[in-house]
């Protein structure tokens, strides 16, 4: 116990974990870090469930379900900068084992926002669905082995 204390404390200087790397990453103090990512998680939750809310508002829904959507959908992964710090973040997310899905997920999302302000609404809700798949791989690939599990259940599915 004593051990884990000193790791989540940044005390422990002789192992080099990636629990230690990302004590050291930021000046917060590891509880204000937890704090402030599950703050910003549960505000991306709150909208993206706000936006689900709005869908059935009239003439307007579609809109700000889009919108809403994909603002809970940035904060959300905006969170984990409290864990991981703005750089170390930014370069996980271009390595390239996750690049081209990090690029769809942008894209998605700026899809979204571009259909539910300037294009089709309709097009909106398709582009959110897409963000969900692209999310979904996104996170996939920061778990080991996790995509080529789902890569193989759909080989075997369609076979």
């Amino acid at each position: 116990m004593d051990k884990l204390k000193k790791v989540l404390s940044g005390q422990d200087t002789e192992d080099r974990s990636g629990l230690s790397e990302v004590v050291e990453a930021s000046s917060l103090s590891w509880g204000t870090r937890i704090k402030g990512f599950i703050a910003c998680f549960a505000l991306g939750i709150l909208c993206s469930v706000l936006g689900t809310l709005l869908l059935w508002v009239p003439r307007k829904g579609l809109g700000l379900f889009a919108v809403f959507y994909t603002l809970g959908n940035i904060t959300s992964i905006g969170s984990t900068v409290f864990l991981m710090g703005p750089l170390k973040q930014l370069k996980r997310m271009f390595e390239p084992t996750r690049l081209i899905a990090t690029i769809l997920v942008l894209l998605c999302f700026a899809l979204t926002l571009c259909s539910a302000f300037l294009w089709n609404k309709g097009l909106a809700l398709i582009f959110c669905i897409l963000q969900s798949l692209a999310l979904t791989w996104y996170s996939l690939s920061y778990i080991p082995y996790a995509r080529d599990a789902v890569k193989k259940c759909f080989a075997v599915c369609l076979a």
